[in-house]
């Protein structure tokens, strides 16, 4: 979950359009803005499952979901996306404004900065073979860095989240401090104090030889 702020102009790119992208052997990965309503009942299924506990919205209930993601949707500082694999849903992407969130009261926050958190859906019955979980998060990172015009993604996955971890270490993220994350208590929202692991990709660490 993400907080709500006093909205502002995010720079570069509209994060509202849409992004298709083609990986050969892959398959067609498009990015999307959530639909707040038409969307809920998906989301819902994937955070109230206990491998979501850390997303921290178990427990939800399919309207209260729609709600956050309608509140989110009024913001300019945070934006919730869909993404599709050859048209299935397969992951839950938010971006946002790190200066205009709790994460940017732990670090020093550089122009071109962007936050990403990443809930994937869970595998369907024949599982993910290997380098299933890597392409995807390639087209998110050449999403947000490239079709946004950014400079840097950072993550704050919680410090028990092992699995979060070790895949952005895997994905080329160079990790970051430990630190903790201030209680938000809001009319709209509420978020308990986080303890994370901040985790960094740069554009150069991502795409070394240049974007292709």
């Amino acid at each position: 979950m993400t907080e709500p702020h006093t909205p502002t102009t995010a720079p570069g790119p509209d994060p509202t359009h849409e992004h298709e992208q083609h990986v050969d052997g892959y398959g067609t990965v498009r990015i999307r803005p959530l639909d707040p309503a038409a969307d809920a009942g998906t989301v819902h299924a994937w955070v109230s499952e206990e491998r979501a506990a850390f997303w921290g919205m178990t427990g939800l209930t399919r309207d209260q979901v729609s709600d956050v993601y309608a509140h989110m949707a009024t913001l300019d500082t945070h934006h919730a996306h869909l993404v599709t694999k050859d048209g299935e849903p397969v992951a839950l992407l938010q971006t946002y404004e790190p200066g205009a969130d709790r994460v940017g009261e732990c670090y020093e926050v550089r122009p071109g900065d962007i936050g990403v958190h990443l809930l994937l859906a869970p595998a369907g019955p024949a599982g993910r073979h290997h380098g299933w979980t890597a392409a995807l998060l390639a087209v998110i990172t050449s999403y947000v860095l490239l079709g946004l015009g950014r400079r840097r993604i950072v993550v704050d996955p919680d410090v028990r989240n092992t699995r979060a971890i070790a895949r952005f270490g895997r994905q080329g993220f160079a990790p970051g401090p430990e630190v903790v994350l201030p209680e938000v208590d809001l009319p709209d929202v509420y978020l308990p104090e986080k303890h994370a692991r901040l985790a960094f990709l740069t554009r150069e660490a991502a795409f070394p030889a240049g974007p292709a």
